[in-house]
């Protein structure tokens, strides 16, 4: 098929590759403009760009579809169909029905669960055993066109989030190449979502990676998972932040007060419900060490609380 895709970061660049791969025809890229990364602040391409210049693919990079300023080059591709993962940019109205297969999207959920920019995070930080992929036919919503195909993903309960989007990404990628040639072969019946279980994933912040011990262990489990890679779950201690990268859910069976440390090796503290083991920790202001060391150098001892 003649695709027109649209698309910014890792993972839709792994779908681009996949398209690429599976023989179609890419006529044009459209992703956001390039940003300034790291503490020198380069001036770096998004990874769609990268990829598809190395193919030798024309890369357009407007501020903004809303005006209708691509309107007109877009309709000149005649892509047969066009696929969006991940772009970041909304498609109005007029765009969606300009290839002869309209707009076809991936989605890191089982939608209607988890609409939004961080699917795949709430999966976790709400201890789900499963998630997936839904490819979707774009319409004027936010993640609500009809469902072409879905493809679920189930989730180990030690995974972090980072761990779960690099697998999401793989199985989305695969997904959506079947659903373009079931499409084409119109195989496909679109199943409209069901707004009574539609749910939201609304995007992180670092405020709302904080974790109490009075909080339920499982719950604390998840949010460490959740918050892994960014923005990391933090607890205050003596005013500092201390983050937590890894942990392990653990038994409290003096149930002893949420906060008493119940061991050094491995660092294991009280919580509502049970108790966590900290792993890895990231002390405010340095660098992540196991939470034993850290520990050791506060001279912490069993029945400390924190």
């Amino acid at each position: 098929m003649r695709i027109l895709f649209m698309g910014t970061p890792d993972i839709a660049a792994e779908s681009l590759r996949a398209l690429l791969d599976a023989g179609h025809e890419v006529c044009a890229v459209f992703t956001r403009r390039d940003k300034p990364v790291g503490r020198k602040q380069i001036l770096t391409a998004p990874p769609v760009k990268q990829l598809a210049q190395q193919h030798g693919i024309p890369v357009y990079q407007p501020r903004t579809l809303r005006d209708g300023s691509s309107d007109e080059l877009i309709r000149s591709l005649a892509p047969d169909v066009i696929v969006v993962v991940a772009y970041g940019c909304i498609l109005p109205p007029q765009l969606l029905h300009v290839a002869r297969y309209g707009c076809i999207n991936l989605h890191v959920s089982l939608l209607p669960k988890y609409r939004g920019s961080a699917p795949v995070q709430w999966a976790v930080l709400n201890g789900d055993t499963q998630t997936g992929v839904s490819i979707i036919q774009l319409d004027e919503g936010l993640d609500t066109g009809d469902v072409l195909l879905v493809e679920p993903v189930d989730i180990d309960p030690e995974e972090t989030s980072g761990q779960l989007f690099d697998r999401v990404s793989a199985v989305g990628a695969k997904t959506l190449v079947t659903a373009l040639e079931k499409l084409q072969a119109g195989q496909l019946t679109p199943t409209p979502q069901r707004e009574d279980l539609a749910t939201q994933a609304p995007p992180l912040d670092k405020e709302m990676a904080q974790f109490t011990f009075a909080q339920d262990a499982a719950h604390i489990h998840n949010w460490v998972r959740g918050m892994n890679p960014w923005p990391v779950a933090w607890f205050l201690q003596d005013g500092k932040r201390i983050k937590v990268l890894e942990c392990r859910l653990a038994e409290n069976p003096q149930h002893a007060a949420p906060g008493t440390v119940l061991a050094l090796k491995p660092l294991t503290v009280a919580a509502a419900g049970g108790a966590v083991q900290l792993l890895t920790v990231t002390p405010e202001g340095g660098k992540p060490m196991p939470g034993t060391a850290w520990a050791a150098g506060r001279r912490l001892k069993a029945g400390d609380s924190l």
